[in-house]
């Protein structure tokens, strides 16, 4: 399948209405930080994702705009693709390609859903394929997770990497450290404090 847009370089908006180009649909999922809907842009009625993240302190606003820098970037069919982004009213709204195929764990774990090896191991390779990319780009996702890769489709079986709130820059001339991340999936460098590496 093609995707449903070329890769885009996007520019955050400042003061600017998302609602004149697009449509808030229903709700998606909910996140610690922010909640998705669906959406659609008006003049070309394509289908999308909205992810709205409120922000009171100018350290969360940040955070926000390192993530859209850093999407804004990463073109490739493995990763989710950034379309659009505002900074309105004191809320960010970060317009994504829509991806309906739910999670890879909740698919692979479900009783009605035969996991083969053969299936695993095209998983993997997208996983890889799409991490490969990632560090091309100097770029450490830092949340890999099962949460954070989605199925693009209900049935088929190829997979998209999701959120790139942690995610770093990397230059090897500097000590890159930080103490975040999801617990149970973090890298024992991360835990301890140590300087982390692509690895």
């Amino acid at each position: 399948l093609a995707p449903a847009f070329p890769f885009r370089e996007v520019q955050l908006k400042l003061d600017v209405d998302p609602k004149q180009q697009f449509e808030i649909l229903p709700e998606l999922g909910r996140g610690t930080f922010g909640t998705v809907f669906h959406c659609r842009e008006k003049g070309t009625g394509l289908e999308l994702a909205a992810k709205i993240v409120p922000y009171k302190k100018k350290k969360d606003r940040g955070d926000m705009v390192r993530e859209i820098d850093i999407m804004s970037c990463l073109h490739h069919p493995r990763l989710i693709q950034l379309y659009d982004a505002f900074d309105y009213e004191n809320k960010f709204y970060v317009i994504l390609e829509l991806i309906q195929g739910g999670e890879l764990f909740e698919r692979v774990i479900d009783d009605d859903f035969v996991l083969t090896e053969k299936a695993c191991a095209v998983f993997m390779r997208q996983i890889c394929e799409g991490m490969e990319y990632i560090h091309s780009r100097s770029i450490i996702h830092l949340d890999m997770k099962p949460e954070n890769i989605l199925c693009l489709t209900k049935t088929g079986n190829r997979i998209k990497i999701i959120d790139f709130g942690f995610a770093r820059r990397y230059d090897p001339g500097k000590k890159l450290q930080v103490m975040f991340g999801t617990a149970e999936f973090a890298a024992p460098e991360v835990l301890n404090f140590d300087e982390i590496y692509f690895y």
